[in-house]
């Protein structure tokens, strides 16, 4: 079909299975269970595997996973030429495939690790397991030709996750101008906070001066102008005193500090931040969806409601197998209570 047509069509099918996902107040539903076949029974409709727990619980984050890609794909294929960002946007699992590859053959694992299908936009070839070379040989990880060791891993992964935020900010200007800008302000928002709770952690738990976090924030691209979008944010609050909440008071994101009570002792607390900014980022999406039908906007924000209704399965999962606090997890998810 025409691509007019085809964004008709996702349009109403991505909002009709918005409806079934579990999502805002259905989102509760996920925490109402006792079990973790109780669980499963509720997400999916085959039988529940006759295994461990511990197993249980990695089937079910990563069955929830496959799911939400396979619904993608399909909504993808409605277009005989998708835009770039939203087939981008598909490849994040397979920078996801990558770093568990990687930890698997560290680990001196024997076996291929389970993994998210992405169908027709593999990159990596998984055939040629273990040889990670040959894995990544002709792929945008060629770069990625041997293992690390177990102390270089975490450096690995933070190269893999600035090559993708490259790779979306690129594509992102592929999009035709009209419908570029509500994508843009989400993207900016979403990884510009990303690096002011990065920047919040370091100064927080490491007592980090600016240049040392700086050197530490991701760029949209390997330029590092100090107006890069993705570090504005970020550089306004390098000099605040994080014992000082009227330091705070004039800050944009204001409302996501954690409370304060005047002749209290307070620290900024960026757990709290990342909470609060989650729960409004995940409302953004929602509005956007419903308020820019017929362009892409809609199946980049349907990706990321349901990147984080997987999220959240995978909280209630963790909840169920380490006896976690039902209203602890669900503050940690994000969700409210009915």
């Amino acid at each position: 079909m025409d691509r007019s047509s085809a964004s008709a069509f996702v349009n109403a099918k991505a909002g009709g299975m918005l409806k079934k996902s579990f999502i805002g107040e259905r989102a509760a539903k996920l925490f109402s269970v006792s079990s973790l076949s109780e669980l499963w029974g509720l997400l999916f409709t085959q039988d529940v595997p006759a295994v461990p727990e511990v197993l249980l619980a990695q089937q079910i984050e990563k069955k929830a996973s496959n799911v939400f890609i396979k619904d993608y794909i399909k909504l993808l294929s409605n277009y005989s030429h998708p835009s770039q960002l939203l087939v981008d946007l598909v490849t994040f699992y397979e920078y996801d495939n990558l770093k568990e590859i990687i930890a698997a053959l560290v680990a001196g694992k024997k076996e291929l690790p389970a993994l998210v299908d992405v169908g027709s936009y593999k990159m990596l070839h998984y055939e040629k397991w273990p040889n990670i070379a040959a894995m990544t040989a002709d792929t945008p990880f060629a770069w990625c030709s041997s293992l690390p060791d177990v102390t270089k891993q975490q450096h690995l992964n933070t190269k893999l996750d600035i090559q993708y935020l490259h790779t979306i900010w690129s594509s992102l200007h592929k999009i035709p101008n009209g419908e570029r800008e509500p994508i843009k302000n989400l993207v900016v928002s979403e990884y510009g906070m990303y690096n002011v709770i990065w920047a919040l952690r370091l100064k927080v738990y490491y007592d980090m001066k600016p240049d040392q976090i700086v050197s530490l924030l991701v760029f949209t691209n390997s330029k590092k102008e100090k107006d890069d979008p993705f570090v504005a944010d970020a550089m306004e609050i390098l000099d605040k005193d994080i014992n000082n909440y009227a330091d705070w008071a004039d800050w944009r994101y204001a409302r996501f500090l954690n409370p304060h009570e005047e002749g209290v002792v307070w620290t900024l607390d960026p757990r709290w931040v990342e909470q609060a900014y989650k729960k409004d980022l995940n409302q953004q999406m929602m509005r956007k969806f419903h308020q820019y039908p017929l362009t892409d906007c809609v199946l980049y924000t349907w990706f990321k409601i349901k990147m984080n209704e997987v999220a959240t399965i995978r909280t209630a999962t963790e909840m169920l197998r380490l006896n976690v606090d039902k209203g602890m997890a669900m503050s940690f998810a994000g969700v409210a209570a009915n």
